[in-house]
């Protein structure tokens, strides 16, 4: 096998080549591993093939031993002669080559180190770079190799002796005599290293001596070496904050001068210093023990930095970008300045509003924008009672920004209102920037802002989203949102019906803010208006047969219809939940029902799922008359049951048949057969998410409940999966918070099923349950001994062996006996 060309002709243009040449090399790989990993080593480490060849080899090297059983499996033999090679490599004329190499090296370290299978790769990397002659390539190539073993291995598994040697190694690489690039890997390596290096901090010389040459670094006339030396400094913030105290000074000269670079990052590394800081304040705020805080001090850093801290940071907010930088340094910037805010609360308002309403109010746009960033930056943090009418006072310039001209201003500002209506507007506490006074003003221009350019639209409806989520909690009074809700609906609908561009994400934004309108609204005060969306929603749903002539159209279909199902659900939730408005769900249910059976038709996974929703609140709506649709509805709700592999779909139409059980109440009986097949085979799949099972067994429970004691034919299958399923209950992880969660969930469901099973059975086949007891009251021991128990479960569980006693009545010696 002629493995350069197979390596070139997998990089290949031509797609069918590429996949026929992959496809070889893996059953090469398949077929002889040993030799194909030597092989690759070979490729690599020869500086007369083609750099593309070697490359690709290094890489699939490196992929190869993502498995550690793929490594350890090979010769030892075999495995020294590549790891010779690979060390070989580091010296490659190629700089390209030798850190691909070292990339490999750090791999294989990651696998031998802990097992202590390469005892001398340290030593002999560091024998690279002391040797007086060593080429420069070789230098940063070992250096970078170093740097990517020590990001691969755990601090354990170096011994104090080597990790010093490591250190030293690193600081004379830092040396103003080395070349650039072996500068930059040094920093680099350090960076790494420190994990490593706790024993060293505790020596005063050693972290002098480390902090120094750090500091020299951060000055580096080199941009790369100066950024690499910030996030050493970034890294020592946050796992050797304690011994930060002496260098503060310098530190903070160093840092802000940072703030200033020319090169943008390294100016975010040295904010990114100051984030650090304040993280590892706020966790060691949080800490309430008195004896954990003492062994982690609180050295108070920000509050002593925080004036002029703060007043760098505005200015830096300034230096707005102008590209869409993933991250810029405003946002580094703006960052920070939260961070210090939820350092020192409530002292953070005094020293940023001044200046947010002075930069509010210039001429330069940068400076709108800054003003904006900077007040939505410190929201959290400071008291709410502290910063409501300080916030209060700025939302009159923040309106006039939301006019400006230039849109990055308006686009911060539609995302610093938003902020603000998510955290400072809560009128069921009597706490809210939002009044009878500003309400106005406030929905005229958030509705001015869905309908400018997409992304500040998104963010307008997020806003709206806030403002009307407030008014959740605030129905028993009149709500000041009620007048202003048929514009804001009418608005939303209107934005998402935009075709000015492919706004997928804004029609989104704009549905999820209409529901959450709908559901927060006073209804005795917008029953009329919420009536009048039902019918506009049901036409759009009606009218949503587009002409497909793509799968692109598809799939703007489907997302639609299934928009409009999800606010369908919350309609039909709304107007049900008042005996006033529920007539409205039930006269138009038909039109409702026949809409649903239509796009149950399509096959997205989306679509079925929000109309399935939709369905179980129609149940709920019109109780046992949506019988009338069941011949119908049953092939998808069948479907449904069956799909367990989407297993969403599959909880959500248990659900729905649990609610149908109470809706229809015997009339389910002929679907009874079906339902508790599918439900069985769904518990019987070693597919099912466990997320199912709980609504699954509270099913049971449901089914039994209604059809009572013809139960007694399903009890022989049932009740031993729930059985299956308590065992399961005494093996959850109690340290993993979802799986106790979800233990509770199970519990409750299985002792929800028995007692509603136990209840039915009272009075007709009491026996059946007689070969279950002892299984079932190990299953209570479980519960009642579980000190992560939910107590409700608990209590239900306890109420079972009355049950239990009721059922048997003068067999109840067999409980005895059975335990």
């Amino acid at each position: 096998m002629d493995i350069t060309t197979f390596l070139l002709s997998a990089q290949s243009a031509n797609a069918e080549v590429q996949t026929t040449v992959l496809d070889r090399l893996r059953q090469f790989q398949h077929e002889n591993l040993p030799q194909f990993l030597l092989d690759l080593a070979l490729q690599l480490s020869n500086d007369n093939n083609p750099l593309e060849s070697r490359i690709l080899a290094g890489i699939m090297l490196k992929n190869s031993l993502d498995v550690t059983t793929t490594w350890v499996s090979i010769d030892s033999s075999i495995r020294d002669q590549i790891k010779g090679l690979l060390l070989n490599t580091l010296g490659s004329s190629d700089s390209k080559a030798g850190h691909t190499a070292a990339q490999v090296i750090a791999k294989i370290a990651s696998v031998e180190i802990p097992r202590k299978e390469w005892p001398d790769l340290i030593r002999s990397l560091l024998k690279n770079i002391s040797q007086q002659d060593t080429p420069t390539s070789l230098k940063q190539a070992t250096l970078e190799s170093l740097g990517y073993v020590c990001e691969e291995i755990s601090h354990n598994d170096l011994a104090q002796t080597e990790v010093d040697l490591v250190l030293n190694t690193l600081v004379q690489g830092l040396h103003v005599s080395q070349e650039h690039c072996v500068r930059l890997a040094a920093a680099t390596a350090l960076c790494n290293a420190l994990n490593f290096t706790q024993t060293n901090f505790e020596k005063k010389a050693e972290t002098n001596c480390i902090m120094e040459v750090i500091c020299q670094k951060a000055k580096d006339k080199d941009p790369p070496v100066r950024k690499a030396a910030f996030e050493c400094l970034v890294s020592i913030a946050s796992t050797y904050y304690e011994f930060l105290e002496p260098y503060m000074i310098t530190l903070f000269e160093i840092t802000t001068d940072g703030f200033k670079d020319e090169e943008k990052s390294v100016a975010i590394q040295a904010i990114t210093f100051w984030s650090s800081i304040c993280e590892e304040e706020i966790k060691r705020q949080d800490i309430k023990s008195r004896e954990i805080r003492n062994s982690h001090p609180h050295l108070l850093l920000i509050q002593q930095t925080r004036n002029q801290l703060v007043g760098l940071l505005l200015q830096t907010l300034l230096k707005q970008d102008h590209e869409d930088d993933i991250w810029s340094l405003s946002m580094a910037a703006g960052t920070c300045l939260g961070l210090i805010a939820r350092t020192i609360g409530d002292s953070i308002v005094s020293l940023v509003l001044p200046t947010v309403c002075n930069f509010l109010i210039r001429p330069v746009w940068e400076s709108r924008a800054a003003g904006a960033y900077a007040l939505g930056s410190i929201l959290e943090g400071p008291s709410v009672e502290t910063l409501s009418s300080r916030v209060l006072n700025a939302l009159t310039l923040l309106f006039y920004a939301m006019k400006d001209q230039n849109s990055h201003v308006r686009y911060t500002t539609v995302c610093t209102l938003s902020r603000i209506f998510e955290l400072l507007h809560s009128p069921a506490t009597g706490s809210s920037v939002i009044s009878p006074h500003n309400i106005q003003r406030t929905i005229q221009a958030l509705l001015e802002s869905i309908k400018d350019s997409p992304h500040i639209a998104e963010k307008g409806c997020e806003a709206i989203y806030y403002i009307a989520q407030g008014y959740e909690a605030f129905q028993s009074g009149s709500s000041v949102l009620t007048p202003y809700l048929a514009e804001i609906i009418t608005s939303l609908i209107t934005t998402a019906e935009r075709t000015d561009v492919d706004n997928s994400k804004l029609r989104s934004a704009a549905y999820v803010t209409l529901n959450e309108v709908v559901r927060c609204s006073n209804l005795s005060e917008a029953s009329q208006t919420i009536r009048d969306l039902l019918t506009t929603v049901m036409s759009k749903l009606e009218t949503t047969e587009l002409q497909i002539l793509s799968p692109d159209d598809r799939e703007k279909q489907g997302d639609l219809q299934a928009l409009l199902c999800g606010a369908l659900h919350v309609i039909i939730r709304k107007l049900s939940s008042m005996e006033e408005t529920k007539p409205s769900i039930v006269q138009a249910a038909d039109r409702i029902m026949l809409l649903f059976l239509k796009v149950f038709t399509c096959k997205s996974a989306a679509v079925h799922k929000e109309a399935m929703l939709a369905t179980r609140e129609l149940v709920c709506a019109t109780g046992p008359e949506f019988g009338k649709y069941m011949p119908d509805f049953w092939k998808y709700l069948e479907s449904g049951l069956k799909n367990f592999e989407d297993y969403q779909l599959c909880a959500i139409s248990v659900g729905v048949v649990s609610d149908i059980c109470r809706a229809l109440d015997v009339k389910i009986l002929p679907y009874c057969d079906s339902i508790m097949t599918l439900l069985l085979e769904d518990l019987s799949s070693g597919n099912l998410h466990p997320s199912v099972k709980p609504p699954i067994f509270s099913c049971f429970g449901d089914v039994a409940l209604v059809i009572g004691e013809r139960f007694e034919k399903y009890v022989s299958h049932a009740v031993p999966k729930m059985q299956e399923a308590a065992d399961i209950c005494g093996d959850i992880d109690v340290n993993d918070e979802e799986m106790v969660e979800y233990g509770n969930q199970l519990k409750r469901s299985i002792v929800e099923a028995y007692s509603c099973i136990l209840k039915v059975l009272k009075n007709s086949k009491p026996e059946l349950m007689l070969p279950h007891t002892s299984k079932l009251l190990k299953f209570i021991e479980v519960v009642i001994k579980d000190v992560h128990r939910d107590e409700s479960v608990a209590t239900a569980a306890v109420a079972i062996l009355g049950d239990l006693v009721k059922v048997l009545g003068s067999q109840s010696w067999h409980l005895e006996a059975n335990y």
